[in-house]
């Protein structure tokens, strides 16, 4: 009996010993920091570091001066109006590890969902969205540096001096990035996530099935039209018409286009971001380019677009914090809960009227009008207005149709429609889609850019390599100058 009961004390403390050590395991487990997650939990959060982290932030920030959509007139944003201290390794620094942050996530998502060494081999609906972002970050990254790290990235300690892919080499890989997810998106089971801030409960709500699926698959096909019209000095025409190609295939309205959000709420650090910035630093005010061009074409839209004050002279504005105009898309309360422009409608209209023209399509004129039609729309403009006085009379009437004879047509004169074509986009992507902007002045060259540091120091062809490469990679770093050595689609030689 002794023995039984001493065998009975000696289960009881190692089953006792059990149970606390598998409790101590989940108390030493942070239940809200998981070491794996599900791919298609994934999908919300990288959906919003690719909005707060690319799409709307300081690279948007700095292009927009570049491009003199603003000028900046305090701080950072002044010295880059300037062109001061625009090849230091600092100036990106946090942009270039942000973008990597996203781009690794999309990369844990492919790697999760690959249907041979995957976890998750069937789930088609998050390795799709994966495959589309990857291409949308990593089309960003490439485009703002040139050559940057990709077949060698995103393996941690195995490789912490990764080699850079050259611009020529990655672009075939966006475009097969872009392929595969686009195909992925065509037979997605009913695995989506269950949070999508562009096109589920936060942006069109309600979409699922083939909806949703479809809406994903336009997506990757206004950013195939995008990146081979990026690609226009390279391949053409030939580039021109994958554009037209990949465009008919996408989105048919302004209900297609992937817009981050909308209702954010307006409280600190939780809005738009260029909200926060206005709010924070004040850094850009109305530049005089963009104001000169619009008041050229009496463009009815300068209401909307700028606030009162006066209008701050491009490259030479006082370092003053709001003593000129602000734009009423990035300045106010407004701005906090504006949805963040990840893709337009406005501007894939635009790649089509371009593409049209460099093809010699017979209809581009139309293409073109219903380019700057969908601009107005977005912009709230109505095409036909009556403005009346305080007695209700008639004191002006604003007709697109007239507008658009006598204000664009009349400059589509031959060997201008291209530049006409690239101001009238200039004006339609004002402010928040400066990145897209930036590239199109850089691949074109038009608009003309008025700020006379450029003359002196040099416009800002592609950004400085981060300071964390330089100082843990430098052997791979390529060597830059910012302002005379162009990226690889705008003409530039590769490393």
């Amino acid at each position: 009996m002794k023995i039984l009961k001493y065998l009975t004390l000696i289960s009881i403390a190692l089953l006792l010993f059990s149970c606390s050590e598998d409790v101590m395991d989940e108390v030493n487990t942070d239940q809200n920091n998981p070491a794996d997650m599900d791919a298609r939990n994934m999908i919300p959060d990288l959906i919003l570091k690719t909005a707060f982290q690319t799409v709307a932030t300081d690279i948007a920030w700095y292009a927009t001066v570049y491009i003199e959509h603003a000028a900046g007139t305090w701080a950072q944003s002044s010295e880059a109006d300037r062109r001061v201290a625009q090849n230091s390794a600092s100036l990106f620094n946090n942009s270039w590890n942000l973008i990597y942050d996203v781009m690794n996530m999309s990369n844990t998502i492919i790697e999760k969902t690959d249907p041979v060494t995957g976890s998750e081999p069937d789930n088609y609906a998050a390795r799709g969205i994966g495959q589309i972002l990857m291409a949308y970050n990593l089309s960003v990254a490439t485009d703002m540096w040139g050559e940057i790290p990709y077949s060698e990235a995103f393996q941690g300690a195995q490789n912490l001096q990764p080699r850079y892919d050259r611009q020529s080499d990655l672009y075939p890989i966006i475009g097969q990035l872009l392929d595969d997810g686009i195909a992925n998106m065509g037979r997605a089971t009913l695995l989506f996530p269950d949070r999508d801030y562009i096109y589920g409960t936060v942006g069109i709500a309600g979409l699922s099935g083939a909806a949703y699926r479809d809406a994903w698959v336009k997506f990757g096909y206004a950013l195939k039209a995008r990146l081979s019209l990026r690609l226009t000095n390279i391949g053409g025409v030939a580039a021109a018409q994958a554009a037209l190609d990949a465009a008919a295939n996408s989105f048919t309205s302004a209900a297609d286009q992937a817009l981050f959000g909308g209702n954010f709420a307006v409280a600190r650090n939780r809005g738009n971001p260029w909200g926060e910035f206005w709010f924070d630093r004040n850094h850009l005010s109305v530049s005089s380019t963009i104001h000169g061009l619009m008041d050229e074409r009496n463009d009815p839209r300068m209401p909307r677009y700028f606030g009162p004050g006066p209008i701050a002279p491009i490259g030479t504005a006082d370092n003053v914090q709001g003593l000129y105009a602000g734009s009423r898309y990035t300045t106010g309360w407004g701005a906090w809960t504006m949805p963040i422009t990840v893709f337009t409608y406005q501007e894939l209209k635009f790649i089509e009227a371009e593409a049209s023209f460099r093809v010699g399509a017979a209809d581009w004129q139309d293409a073109l009008k219903e380019a700057i039609a969908a601009s107005w729309a977005f912009h709230g403009q109505p095409l036909f207005q009556e403005i009346l006085d305080e007695d209700d009379n008639v004191v002006e009437t604003i007709d697109f149709d007239v507008w658009f004879d006598e204000e664009v047509v009349t400059r589509l004169t031959a060997g201008n429609e291209l530049e006409e074509i690239m101001n009238q986009k200039y004006i339609a992507l004002y402010d928040r889609e400066a990145i897209e902007v930036y590239n199109d002045y850089r691949r074109t060259g038009f608009p003309e850019m008025k700020n006379p540091n450029n003359a002196t120091t040099g416009f800002v062809w592609r950004f400085p390599f981060a300071l964390s490469e330089v100082q843990s990679n430098p052997a791979n770093v390529p060597s830059i100058d910012v302002h005379t050595d162009k990226v690889w689609w705008a003409g530039g030689s590769e490393n």
